[in-house]
Formats: structure tokens, sequence, C-alpha cells
């Protein structure tokens, strides 16, 4: 079994049944964005960083095309997102098989477009995945599946935040993540900080907290 996707990683300080983080890089980013993080993290955890499957030019990647035509607003390709959803999912098999982690601790930290990704895998997989650190980002419904099974997704913890200045996911759209969570009775937190498209220092922080909480 080989990985279908590009990584970098950072093995655990256990031996065994170590936690597993997979990270999802935003639009026009590649896989060493969101890995500076990785050595504030726990050291328990198995971080792995993805490269997204669409190459941009001149350089970054994208999970899905997004045609910024001001007539359209922003159109997503919904197929392609999905078939970038049924990416990630394979690849957590081939990391739970292929490194010494924990299956039933996964958890998924993505941005922006990778964020959108992470809902929608835990959301569409939910046995493969226990966390999603949701950033920057929104869920989609038109790439989840036509019904979500309660008893599923019960086990799901969601650490969600935007900036309250993001010019490129208006902070609306992240706030209707809150109203279709508490409808599925999932446990999350939500937070806004005072930024832009980013990740705050206290955002970090937080994010971190909380990690540390549900691992």
């Amino acid at each position: 079994m080989s990985a279908n996707l590009h990584y970098i990683k950072r093995p655990s300080s256990l031996a065994e049944n170590a936690p597993l983080l997979i990270m999802c890089h935003g639009y026009g980013s590649d896989e060493n964005d969101l890995f500076s993080f990785a050595s504030e993290l726990p050291e328990e955890l198995f971080v792995i960083s993805l490269r997204a499957p669409y190459p941009m030019q001149p350089y970054g990647n994208a999970w899905y095309a997004i045609n910024f035509d001001a007539d359209k607003g922003k159109w997503s390709d919904n197929e392609q997102a999905k078939e970038s959803a049924d990416l990630i999912s394979d690849f957590i098999n081939y990391a739970c098989k292929t490194y010494p982690v924990d299956s039933n601790n996964v958890t998924l930290l993505g941005f922006s477009q990778g964020t959108i990704l992470s809902y929608a895998v835990a959301l569409t997989y939910p046995k493969k995945i226990k966390n999603i650190v949701a950033l920057s980002g929104y869920i989609n419904e038109e790439i989840l599946p036509d019904s979500i099974e309660v008893s599923d997704i019960s086990h799901l913890n969601f650490f969600c935040s935007h900036g309250s200045a993001d010019q490129v996911i208006p902070v609306d759209w992240a706030r209707k993540t809150t109203e279709f969570l508490k409808a599925l009775d999932i446990n999350y937190v939500y937070s806004e900080y005072p930024v832009g498209h980013g990740v705050a220092p206290q955002n970090f922080y937080d994010l971190k907290a909380w990690l540390v909480k549900y691992l």
C-alpha cells in the first residue's frame, strides 16, 4: 500500500500507539505551511502534513479548483473536493498501517480549504476520526453525504476558529458551522480572534490546550 499524497512527517516520542495528527493546508500553499506548527505541538503526537493533489502556477497546491470570477462569486469544484476528501480518507488508512499510531486517535488539522476538506472527511468517514481542528474554514454542505447518522458522529470533537476580520472566507460562513454542529449534537468549541485570514498567537495557544485535553 503506497501513499496517494506527498507528505512530510514528525515522529512521535511514543514507540507505539501514538495519537496521529494529519495536517491539510490551505489553497495555494503546501505541506510546509502548517508543519511549522509541529515543533510547538505535544511531542507524543505523530504529525503528518499533506500536500494537496493539484499543483498551481507558479507555485502552491490546491485540494480543488476555485473560480474567483466576480460574476459567480467563489465557485468551488465540488466533485474535485469530494475526490480530495476520499484521498485524505485513503491516506489515513495508509498512515495507520505504515506507522506506529493509534487508528482510534486520529486528529485532522486544517486551514481554510484544508478545513473545508477536514469537515467533509470527518462527517463522511467519522469512524476514522476522533478530533478536528478547523481553522479559518466553513462547512460546505454540498460535499457532505445526503444523510448523516447522529450515532456515527457522536464521538467527534471539533475545535473551530476564525478571524473576525477574515477577508477571504467571511466570518458569517464560519458562524453557520455552530448551528450545523449543534443540530447534530456534536461536541465543539467555536472562537473568533481579531485577525484576518490567519492564525493569531492566542488562537494557536487555545488550540494547543484543546488538543492536549482531547488526546
